[in-house]
């Protein structure tokens, strides 16, 4: 049976979502507003403001629902999770209210799976509760996101793993409580085997972070992404998250379902800037008449709306093949949604930002931050370009070359075909078609 419909129990729960988003966590991003800010547990005040609504959100059954009962979840399904990140797409500190931002949704199912006792009592528990936030340290300056490049080496030395190397744009460093760390252990071996996880607590002796990158428009003072020099860093030998060399099937616990997640989240921000562009095409006057009877605002409008409606598709038929067990074409979804995710966000937040003018640049409304988000977005797990290529090997596995010289649709060759499979009809007196 195809279907289009939510439950009517978990739309209820939905409805609630966007009345409390709006009313209680948007006003948190205009007063909680610098870079990060809603991962800095040093703000006291930031805290208690969140506090309250963190019980709320428990209250309703929706705290970290990426995670399992067990671990304090609701062990819900990629659907009902990107229904949900949808709504929280348009505002920063949402995430964090629900318990689901990232890297700390990932990091956690990496310390359920592969920590170790004393790890999820110290690190895991916190975590969860929403008490602590934490890093995922990978990229590298010389390397980017191409493994093949990094350098940062972890070597056995006795009972202890030595690190050794820099890592860049290592967000949230500064005031996590814990960074994963992915490091070098065999410079020999395949890169699917070259790698392994390591946690490193904050204080840990040798991490320096030499600076803090902030995104466009922000202040050295103000970056939340860190460029870390792992400086003769020992750790104990259970610090390693996983076996030896294998660090991408622990990094495969955090990623798949959360792009689904990103995917909504792009979604929200795209819907936020549409209903923006709605309001202004009927509330401004230029040029003789309203925005909303220029030819160019009309076809602006209709555009996003029809890539709005066709990346929320992509994306559920996404999440919904994940749901059914289909672990390749949940892949193909998940590249696809990868790849269409900056485009749809630069294209309709360019539209909006232009039917808005001067105001549309300033930052006095969201459109420029989430424009940066456009750029962002087609970096993050990996450029877009990489997701495009992979994606399209995925989609030429199992197609057959065509047999003989000409295409399978070459017409000709269909048609010489098609007339000796009819030849009996077209051998027919005029007596036998009476």
């Amino acid at each position: 049976m195809w279907d289009f419909s939510t439950e009517p129990e978990f739309q209820k729960k939905l409805d609630w979502m966007k009345t409390f988003v709006r009313d209680e966590v948007e006003p948190l991003d205009l007063v909680f507003d610098r870079p990060g800010h809603n991962f800095d547990v040093t703000d006291k005040r930031a805290l208690a403001a969140i506090r309250p609504l963190q019980e709320e959100v428990r209250r309703q059954g929706l705290w970290a629902c990426h995670l399992k009962p067990a671990l304090g979840g609701q062990g819900y399904g990629q659907v009902q999770l990107a229904l949900m990140n949808e709504i929280l797409g348009a505002t920063k500190w949402g995430p964090r209210v629900f318990g689901c931002q990232a890297p700390d949704s990932g990091n956690a199912e990496i310390l359920a799976h592969f920590g170790t006792e004393e790890q999820k009592k110290a690190y895991l528990e916190p975590l969860l509760a929403g008490e602590i936030v934490s890093c995922y340290s990978m990229t590298e300056p010389q390397g980017g996101s191409d493994p093949r490049m990094f350098e940062t080496r972890a070597v056995r030395d006795g009972d202890e793993w030595v690190i050794n190397g820099y890592k860049w744009f290592s967000s949230q460093a500064r005031w996590a409580a814990f960074v994963i760390v992915m490091a070098v252990t065999d410079p020999d071996a395949p890169v699917a085997d070259r790698f392994s996880m390591f946690l490193v607590p904050q204080g840990t002796p040798g991490m320096n972070i030499i600076r803090n990158s902030g995104l466009l428009g922000e202040s050295e003072e103000e970056g939340a992404h860190a460029y870390i020099h792992y400086e003769n860093v020992r750790l104990p030998a259970d610090a390693m998250l996983g076996n030896v060399g294998k660090a991408f099937e622990v990094s495969q616990v955090r990623l798949g379902g959360g792009r689904i997640h990103h995917a909504m989240r792009t979604l929200g921000a795209a819907t936020k800037a549409y209903e923006m562009m709605k309001e202004r095409a009927v509330s401004r006057y230029t040029q003789g008449s309203e925005l909303s009877r220029k030819q160019s605002t009309l076809q602006y409008i209709a555009d996003s709306y029809v890539e709005l409606l066709q990346f929320r598709l992509l994306v559920l038929h996404a999440a919904w093949t994940i749901d059914q067990g289909d672990k390749e074409g949940g892949r193909i979804g998940i590249g696809a949604a990868k790849i269409m995710s900056p485009r749809i966000l630069k294209d309709i937040i360019g539209r909006a930002i232009q039917l808005h003018g001067s105001l549309g640049v300033s930052n006095e409304l969201p459109l420029g931050q989430y424009w940066i988000k456009a750029a962002a977005q087609g970096l993050v797990d990996g450029p877009t370009e990489i997701h495009e290529i992979t994606l399209a090997k995925r989609l030429l596995r199992g197609v057959k070359p065509a047999e003989g010289l000409f295409p399978t649709e070459h017409i000709p060759t269909r048609k010489q075909a098609a007339l000796k499979k009819l030849a009996p009809f077209l051998q027919l007196r005029e007596e036998e078609l009476a």
